[in-house]
């Protein structure tokens, strides 16, 4: 069974306006053009892959579809948590360039906190 992701969506928490659903940009499942994007014809989880290749592939599968924008739009609007949408890769409702490996910030992160410590 496919499960499209404006099926997930909540009905009605768009309706005001503020917020782009999935709906407006994804179609559902009684649209055949809902099953022509490459989101739907893909791994789900392969827009939320914590790997960089996973990401880039993602991102690859969204460089063709006809709604990228419209996608992306939505996404911002929405502040999706996570994930590719639009070709982009969002955090907090932000486009970022890349993930962070989870461990040590880098070093220049440290060095400038402990400067800031230190002037104090």
């Amino acid at each position: 069974m496919t499960v499209l992701f404006s099926e997930l969506q909540v009905p009605g928490w768009a309706d005001n306006g503020e917020k782009i659903g999935l709906k407006d940009v994804t179609f559902t499942y009684d649209n055949a053009k809902a099953f022509t994007l490459p989101c739907h014809l893909a791994d789900p989880e392969l827009f939320y892959s914590e790997t960089d290749q996973g990401v880039l592939e993602a991102k690859a599968l969204c460089g063709t579809c006809p709604v990228r924008n419209k996608c992306l739009d939505g996404a911002l609007s929405r502040q999706e948590p996570c994930g590719v949408w639009g070709g982009q890769l969002i955090e907090e409702g932000v486009i970022i360039e890349r993930k962070r490996r989870a461990g040590r910030p880098p070093r220049q992160v440290i060095a400038a906190a402990r400067l800031i410590e230190s002037q104090m």
